[in-house]
């Protein structure tokens, strides 16, 4: 299983961005997709999460202003971020957590990670 991450970039405080995360391979079933952000030498925080019954769950930092989704028919998920803060400056990661075909046991499968850098 591959995650591949992109959107994101500059932008100014107030801004808006969307981050992308699609997931290839054989995957059987999703149950959890979960963006973090993490600085170097920092500790990681989970930013929002979207369970396969559709549940979300987010950050108390980022609440009312970020927008977790799923695209079920491109095993995408999105982080949709609205008025964006310097204090958002960070790393984003995606993860999956996924049944393969191969196996009966699910995995989490990471993101290379995409730079969010929001100026005052």
């Amino acid at each position: 299983v591959q995650l591949v991450e992109s959107g994101g970039g500059l932008v100014q405080a107030g801004g808006s961005l969307r981050l992308s995360c699609a997931a290839s391979g054989s995957i059987f079933s999703i149950s959890a997709m979960v963006w973090y952000r993490q600085a170097p030498g920092e500790q990681r925080e989970l930013v929002a999460t979207f369970t396969s019954g559709g549940s979300t769950n987010y950050a108390d930092s980022v609440k009312g202003r970020f927008t977790i989704s799923r695209d079920n028919a491109k095993n995408t998920v999105l982080l949709q971020m609205n008025s964006l803060k310097p204090e958002d400056t960070n790393m984003y990661y995606c993860t999956f957590t996924v049944r393969t075909r191969a196996s009966p046991y699910a995995s989490t499968y990471w993101g290379q990670g995409t730079q969010v850098t929001v100026s005052s």
